[in-house]
């Protein structure tokens, strides 16, 4: 074989250069026989990195339950389908732009969309809705307020640029993320479902067609990058971060789209992490074929790239695609009417090895099987989270007034209105948006049906560090709960692993028990998991974040009109609380900011009474018994009553039952609880009896006040000032 001219000697230094360790390099040279020369070692580096094969996770990862009734295409492919009726599905997928959104916050979270929207229009689906799931470190840090107004205006830069309504998400800041933040973007589409299109490559001779932007040198190394932890100089890693550009992502949408409709296409990847490597070798591999390209007729935005850059590469708004024999020129008017580049970079062969040409020699040749198949698979030695003692109000410390503890957790940064970011979105674009962000969860209609989906993103990574199978529960029942509280029935969810260092025992722990609790919650709610991203080596100096296995959930309303929301809307109607209240403080928002105080074991999470009381919750919904829900999380009851009635703009006057601690039954966190407003209080009562749901009614919406009998009462308007006005105070300082 050729080597490359100028190819340096492959040194230790060079191999450790490209994050393989010792072993993996020796596994490198049994699978070629031979010593790779620099093209090769690069793409070793990017397919058998964390990022691309999931080394330290897949072991885990498999025993996931992937599969239900409404499945049509679990993990393994771009993004996840499942059935939706009518012939239709919705395909969905969350993915991570941590490390490149530290270092470079605009273009990070920006290509982070973008990449995201790739995955889920390259399955044949129209992108309908846009969720982001954000974490900062402390407001105090020097660099977080840099980093949220980069983060944000590249999001909304982008998703707003290229159409697609941005409808919900969280934000929430922690020390635990001061040098490294998190950035998870999820895309949810729909799409016929006799167009869907996959990724395997198969047909001899067939074509293989690239299109989109030019090729640059933006992003080289951006999945080895990904997988490594940040040191002090973690900002001299910015070239690794890709540009991108919303308008061309917007003319390849619709030009595959096009494409799509007609029955060109065998096979189409996009080109995400490690590019033009992993979409080749992805597709070779699926499909049981070899692939030969050729690199002179990459397009090519830069002079004198060679072919080490331009595999690596991690440019923007790039697909790859198999196209059937003799259909080449007619795709190309596609591509050209939408002012796209449009190239034959190669073909399917019969050899299973990938053979790359440059400038008339070979400049790689790489087995494709052995290489995808043989990538790592580790067994990471793990230990167990030590647990935590329950908090009871015995405890508790302070002494203060609920409604002055209720103002100082309304006004915090982890409850306060995050209004200031979602504003910058847009949220309406498309048409079929019904509500705004800030509710349970993002509700968009199927266009030209009676049909919506619902979808939210859910994590509170303090219960995952205390006790990562309760927190790894917690995470699938909110968003599972989410999904209820606007009459939605939860069909399945979207994973995003945030996690430190898996070499460290007690990381590999946090993701262990994290996954076994994500396992039983999915199999109790039957709420499969079709997709998913791992994200480690999320640590800076040793020091690794909150694990936060984010879950993306997505649910389906059969009537778009029975969609609720969670402001009361009704004067005089009762507000009834469904679900057990114990008053758990332990990990709470009341314990962290009234008592500054992190610890404790969090709130146990009961799969069963999770399921009935959902079920029995979304049957109100349906039958129109309750026009407000909303459900109980941080902060607990009384948070929830006064984000209801911000909501609303109407006020409630309440009575708690006799003997209970105020402090614990208005500020606990106990799982698996809803507020509701009705005005069939008997009828509801009397059905929750028949079911086995604790129904408590508690009093009535009324006024312009929160007014707890006997404790108290503070207004609207005092509320609404702590609530709406930390984030942009915060943002407003020099």
């Amino acid at each position: 074989m050729d080597t490359p001219q100028n190819s340096p000697e492959i040194t230790p230094e060079i191999v450790a250069e490209h994050g393989l360790s010792p072993a993996e390099y020796e596994k490198v040279l049994e699978i070629l026989g031979r010593t790779p020369n620099l093209t090769e070692l690069g793409i070793f580096s990017v397919m058998w990195s964390e990022h691309c094969s999931y080394k330290s996770s897949k072991k885990w990862l498999k025993t996931l339950p992937t599969e239900g009734k409404r499945v049509i295409c679990g993990p393994g492919e771009n993004a996840g389908v499942v059935d939706i009726g009518d012939g239709q599905a919705a395909v969905f997928k969350m993915e991570s732009h941590n490390h490149p959104s530290f270092i470079e916050p605009y273009q990070g979270a920006a290509t982070g969309v973008g990449g995201i929207l790739r995955d889920v229009f390259t399955m044949g689906a129209r992108p309908v809705a846009n969720l982001n799931a954000l974490r900062f470190g402390s407001p105090d840090h020097p660099k977080t307020r840099h980093l949220v107004a980069g983060v944000v205006a590249g999001i909304g830069g982008y998703g707003n640029c290229v159409g697609v309504p941005t409808v919900g998400g969280e934000c929430e800041f922690h020390p635990g993320y001061n040098g490294n933040i998190l950035v998870n973007a999820m895309t949810v589409g729909v799409a016929d479902q006799d167009k869907i299109f996959y990724s395997a490559a198969t047909g001899v001779g067939n074509p293989i067609v690239y299109v989109g932007s030019k090729t640059g040198r933006d992003g080289i190394h951006g999945a080895t990058m990904a997988s490594a932890e940040f040191t002090d100089d973690s900002d001299e890693k910015r070239p690794t971060v890709q540009v991108g550009d919303p308008f061309t992502e917007k003319l390849l949408i619709e030009a595959c789209l096009e494409l799509m409709a007609t029955d060109m296409i065998v096979a189409i990847q996009d080109m995400g992490a490690a590019g033009l490597t992993s979409s080749s070798f992805e597709m070779a591999s699926k499909g049981g074929t070899g692939v030969e390209l050729d690199l002179d007729q990459v397009p090519q935005r830069e002079t004198g790239m060679t072919a080490y850059e331009m595999m690596l590469s991690e440019s923007q708004e790039r697909m790859l695609m198999v196209l059937k024999p003799g259909r080449e020129d007619d795709a190309r008017k596609i591509f050209e009417k939408w002012e796209l580049d449009f190239a034959v970079v190669g073909k399917l062969t019969d050899t299973g090895h990938m053979v790359l040409r440059h400038k008339g020699g070979v400049v790689a040749d790489l087995p494709i099987d052995p290489l995808a198949l043989a990538s790592p698979e580790y067994d990471r030695p793990w230990v167990p989270t030590p647990g935590q003692a329950e908090i009871t109000p015995a405890d508790l410390k302070r002494d203060i007034a609920p409604l002055d503890a209720l103002k100082t957790l309304m006004g915090c940064p982890h409850l306060a209105s995050k209004r200031w970011i979602w504003e910058q979105y847009d949220h309406m674009v498309m048409g079929d948006t019904i509500g705004r962000p800030g509710g349970d969860a993002g509700v968009v209609r199927v266009h030209g049906t009676q049909k919506a989906l619902a979808v939210t993103s859910d994590c509170t990574p303090r219960y995952c560090l205390a006790d990562p199978v309760q927190g790894g529960r917690q995470a699938v029942a909110e968003a599972w709960r989410n999904l209820v509280a606007v009459g939605a029935k939860p069909i399945a969810i979207t994973d995003n692993m945030n996690f430190g260092n898996p070499e460290r025992p007690e990381i590999m722990g946090q993701f262990v028990g994290c996954v076994e609790g994500i396992r039983e919650a999915c199999v109790a709610l039957e709420f499969p998991v079709v997709s998913g991203n791992v994200s480690l080596y999320n640590e800076t100096n040793g020091k690794g974040i909150p694990p936060t296995p984010a879950i993306g959930g997505v649910g389906l309303l059969k009537d778009a009109a029975k969609r609720v929301g969670m402001g009361f809307v009704k004067d005089l109607e009762a507000v009834v609380l469904i679900g057990e209240t114990a008053g758990h403080l332990g990990q709470s928002i009341y314990l962290r900011e009234i008592e500054g105080r992190e610890e404790g074991a969090p709130p146990p999470v009961n799969l069963g009474a999770e399921r009935r009381n959902g079920d029995f919750v979304r049957s109100l919904i349906e039958t129109g018994l309750i026009s407000a829900c909303h459900d109980l999380s941080d902060g607990g009851l009384l948070v929830a009553l006064a984000e209801m009635a911000l909501a609303g703009d109407m006020g409630a006057e309440i009575i708690l039952p006799a003997g209970v601690d105020p402090r614990a039954f208005l500020f606990g966190e106990d799982q698996g609880r809803y507020l509701v407003t009705t005005d069939y209080t008997a009828h509801l009562t009397a059905a929750a009896c028949d079911t086995g749901v604790p129904a408590t009614t508690l009093g009535i919406c009324h006024g312009g006040h929160i007014d707890i009998v006997n404790h108290g009462l503070i207004s609207l308007a005092d509320l609404r000032d702590a609530h709406e006005s930390w984030m942009p105070g915060f943002m407003a300082q020099p």
